[in-house]
């Protein structure tokens, strides 16, 4: 096939796998959570939070203002200036709804695409066009990552905007979690598309796929308290550090990935890391464009399987 041929293919793919996303209501869904949060941004309110320390008061202690919540159904104190306050909502939902709930939630969710595509009495008729079986499995990932895309975008654009509005505060380093959480998600979500291909079925790419994804925030996050360690303890063995080295650098690293929302969205004045994190940044171990490389890479390489493996099946 020549190049336009096969863009032409995946924009078919990318659009079927939207339609695939509207007929089984799942589009509009994962719409809906992301509306019900965007509504509860709306409804909060700041009042007063000046600064925290202005010049003529000695009370560190006292309130500054009141945050609401539900349109001044519930009011609390504030504590700090309101963009800070702001900013700790917003952290709240990158760090803890949109990024490791919201990763696992996307993938139990769109764990059905490639199973349902790969089906027989689907895949016969596709595969029996002049395609070659490549361009249709990567055509679908792609699709899948483009549905992940608008979701993620919609989340946190949605609930920026809807904060921004409502309070007058603006975060812009909040926006930074749509690339960071669509790259995570693409890198994990390709090990979902070889279990589709190698069983073509969803509850196996549910269970696998959520699996996978703890499996590889152990082998990051051990990594990092093995390096933690090794600053205070004797060196550890060189073939115990090269498995852990080995494994973390080959899968993708969820665990690096809320470090660098972390470190993108300035959490560091709102939430502390675990030790062993800060101290393996301290050591200077921690890459992350190169964590973000590799992740990619794992991608690419667990493609190029799957598509071998389905260029070999039989229908």
């Amino acid at each position: 096939m020549t190049a336009p041929e096969v863009i032409y293919a995946w924009r078919w793919l990318i659009r079927d796998t939207f339609r695939q996303s509207m007929a089984n209501y799942l589009f509009w869904v994962m719409l809906a959570v992301s509306a019900v949060v965007i509504f509860f941004c709306l409804s909060v309110s700041i009042e007063g939070g000046g600064p925290l320390r202005p010049v003529d008061d000695l009370e560190v202690a006292k309130p500054h203002g009141h945050m609401s919540l539900a349109f001044g159904a519930w009011r609390m104190p504030l504590f700090r200036d309101g963009e800070a306050q702001v900013h700790f909502v917003l952290l709240l939902l990158a760090e803890w709804v949109a990024g490791g709930g919201g990763t696992l939630l996307a993938l139990v969710w769109t764990a059905g695409f490639v199973p349902e595509f790969l089906q027989p009495a689907n895949a016969t008729v596709l595969l029996s066009k002049p395609i070659p079986r490549w361009v249709l499995l990567m055509g679908k990932y792609l699709g899948v990552v483009a549905f992940a895309g608008i979701q993620v975008t919609v989340f946190i654009a949605g609930t920026w905007l809807a904060l921004g509005l409502s309070t007058g505060f603006w975060v812009s380093s909040y926006l930074w979690g749509i690339p960071l959480l669509l790259l995570h998600f693409a890198a994990v979500y390709s090990f979902s598309v070889f279990l589709a291909v190698c069983t073509r079925s969803t509850l196996t790419c549910v269970v696998g796929s959520v699996a996978f994804w703890l499996l590889c925030w152990g082998i990051n996050y051990g990594r990092h308290c093995l390096l933690a360690l090794e600053s205070t303890l004797p060196p550890l063995h060189p073939l115990l550090r090269g498995l852990a080295e080995a494994g973390y650098w080959i899968v993708p690293k969820p665990v690096d990935m809320g470090m660098m929302l972390h470190r993108f969205l300035d959490a560091g004045d709102s939430f502390r890391s675990f030790s062993e994190l800060q101290k393996v940044q301290e050591l200077g171990a921690f890459y992350p464009e190169l964590s973000l490389v590799t992740s990619l890479l794992f991608a690419i390489v667990m493609i190029v399987i799957a598509a071998r493996q389905l260029s070999a099946t039989n229908y």
